[in-house]
């Protein structure tokens, strides 16, 4: 199995913000806040697919789950921007999605 991770995601969306850097405003903390609000869109219109149709039909029928994983990877396409946005480097990503790991392998 061919892992996908972070790192590949940043790189793709780093093409993309230079291939549209004519028309769309520049990757900045500026911007950080309007992707964040389109990002809460995308996480809508996921939560809409499995409010209308149940978690299980979302994941058995075919059409359905292709809507639902299409979504989620919208909001993994702001994610990534607002990563971008913040410059947020993937060593601190790691560095602070670890310590919050160890956090709540504690919790309970």
């Amino acid at each position: 199995m061919n892992d996908f991770g972070i790192n590949e995601m940043l790189e793709m969306q780093v093409a993309l913000q230079e291939k549209y850097k004519d028309l769309w405003k520049p990757i900045c903390p500026e911007r950080g806040q309007d992707q964040l609000l389109w990002m809460i869109g995308e996480i809508g219109e996921v939560i809409d697919i499995v409010k209308k149709h149940g978690g299980q039909k979302a994941c058995e029928d075919p059409e359905l789950r292709k809507r639902l994983v299409e979504e989620m990877a919208d909001v993994l396409m702001y994610y990534n921007d607002i990563l971008l946005c913040y410059g947020i480097s993937t060593e601190e990503l790691k560095r602070s999605y670890t310590d919050k790991f160890e956090k709540n392998m504690k919790r309970w």
